[in-house]
């Protein structure tokens, strides 16, 4: 390597030699001159070791820069490992906490899940105990309509008595009061009825082809009378469709939707009538009532539900006729539809699909309701275990003018001597003594010694296979509580088409 001093010195030195002495042949100069070529001779060795170290080095860079680049990687991976170590040892306090925080998430997991447990036990027991009192309610209906329907049978039948004016205008109007408090007792309990089989799923639809007047008729005659005792006047134009539905469930949605409309119009007119649809008949029922605000329309709906116009103290409504009218609705799978103007009235409606039938029902019948004329003399054999209800179908059938035979069995019925004559119809109860054989039975008994009599089935039972098997046997079916004008409108068919061999 070469000296990098400019001094003179006695030894040896690898940098370049001074200027020459005078005296070149002297033995100084000659050691000088050795002492340059073996400088110059290293300088060649030094500069060849470097080339060649140079050269050694990684291919594409210095050997010096690859080294400083090895010495910045070793330090970023001695950091990067620190910063790992630190970052494993915060990760392991993490999980530590996390495991304390794990434990108490599956303990109160396991706690909420034995909560849950419970609840649903509860929730189990809950509900078998409401389906156990709501199928209760809905078996012994029977039973809670015989006394009622007897009761309405007798105040009807006094009723129709004391239409002769030579009698008390106090007595008419005392059995008025006795008439609607039954039906206010009937409508209640009807209602607990329905909504019972609804709950407990015993209310099945027993869809079939019928007239719309065979419903809509005996409504508007009856819920006529009823507007005429609050000052309003019900307006009805009887269509001419068959349409396809469940009588007696349809007839719930109609009266419901009738009582609704009496109940909250305190002036003007009640409306039944009914618009040709393309896809079905839509029977409506309009008011000139208080009307509903838009933010009550969805709620109206809803059980216990009432407007404040209904609230009145003589009102004995539960809130439950809507709430009915849109369950059965959707149940039939009937659209339901509403409009109104608040302060001006409202307007509900159902849309009922068309239906056939050969020979849809006479409005003959209907025609000659205000009379009695046409059973005047009409034998009517009724059979019911209940005395009550016999009684009671006697006064009232006698008040019509028929000719009544009644019996608790048709072997009673038998030993009266009734069964000599024959009849024009007759009544008999679903639901006998048990042990005995029921209405149908007794029916298709009588029907094989009179094979053509007309025969209409009293029950307090909705089940739809039964009211489809009385369908398919012919004969008209009756629910209980029974309103007197459709036994009248019953009657009076049975009489129209009753062949003249039907007594025998």
């Amino acid at each position: 390597m070469a000296c990098t001093s400019t001094r003179p010195s006695p030894g040896l030195c690898l940098g370049a030699p001074g200027p020459a002495e005078p005296d070149a042949a002297s033995p100084a100069s000659a050691n000088e001159q050795a002492l340059a070529e073996e400088n110059a001779r290293l300088r060649k060795v030094c500069a060849a070791l470097i080339e060649r170290v140079e050269s050694s080095g990684v291919a594409g860079g210095a050997p010096y820069a690859a080294f400083e680049h090895a010495v910045l990687l070793a330090e970023q991976v001695r950091e990067r490992t620190e910063t790992l170590h630190r970052t494993l040892d915060e990760l392991s306090q993490v999980n530590a906490e996390l495991g304390s925080v794990n434990a108490k998430l599956r303990e109160e997991i396991t706690v909420r899940g034995e909560t849950e447990r419970r609840l649903r036990d509860a929730k189990a027991e809950a509900e078998a105990a409401n389906l156990s009192k709501t199928k209760f309610l809905a078996a012994v209906s029977h039973d809670l309509l015989q006394p009622l329907n007897a009761a309405r049978l007798f105040t009807t039948a006094l009723g129709d008595q004391l239409e002769d004016p030579a009698l008390p205008a106090e007595s008419r109007r005392l059995v008025g009061h006795i008439g609607r408090s039954l039906k206010d007792v009937e409508t209640l309990l009807g209602t607990l009825v329905d909504i019972s089989r609804l709950d407990a799923g015993v209310l099945k639809p027993d869809v079939a082809p019928f007239a719309a007047t065979e419903l809509l008729d005996a409504l508007a005659d009856e819920y006529r009378q009823v507007a005429a005792a609050r000052g309003l006047t019900l307006r009805y134009v009887a269509p001419s469709a068959v349409i396809d539905s469940d009588l007696a469930l349809l007839a719930r949605v109609v009266r419901n939707l009738l009582s609704n409309a009496i109940r909250y119009t305190q002036r003007g007119s009640i409306l039944l009538g009914c618009r040709r649809r393309p896809e079905g008949l839509e029977i409506v029922v309009a008011d000139t009532g208080s009307g509903i605000e838009d933010a009550q329309r969805d709620e109206i709906f809803l059980e216990f539900r009432r407007g404040q116009a209904g609230q009145q103290q003589s009102d004995r409504g539960l809130g439950l006729g809507l709430a009915i009218v849109d369950r059965i609705s959707g149940m039939l799978g009937h659209r339901l539809a509403l409009a109104s103007t608040p302060g001006r009235g409202s307007r509900f409606s159902i849309l009922v699909p068309y239906g056939q039938r050969p020979t849809p029902a006479s409005n003959g019948a209907s025609e000659a309701l205000p009379g009695v004329a046409p059973l005047a003399g009409a034998r009517i054999w009724v059979i019911d275990n209940d005395p009550a209800i016999c009684e009671g179908m006697q006064a009232l059938l006698a008040g019509w003018g028929c000719d009544v035979a009644t019996g608790h069995s048709l072997a009673a019925l038998t030993r009266s001597g009734a069964l000599a004559s024959g009849a024009d119809a007759l009544i008999v109860d679903y639901h006998l003594d048990e042990h005995q054989p029921d209405g149908f039975e007794v029916a298709a008994m009588l029907q094989r010694r009179f094979p053509r009599l007309p025969v209409v089935v009293i029950t307090a039972n909705h089940d739809a296979t039964l009211k489809a098997l009385a369908r398919e046997r012919g004969y008209r079916c009756l629910l209980k509580p029974l309103k007197p004008l459709r036994l009248k409108m019953a009657l009076l068919q049975c009489v129209s088409t009753a062949p003249s061999d039907a007594s025998g």
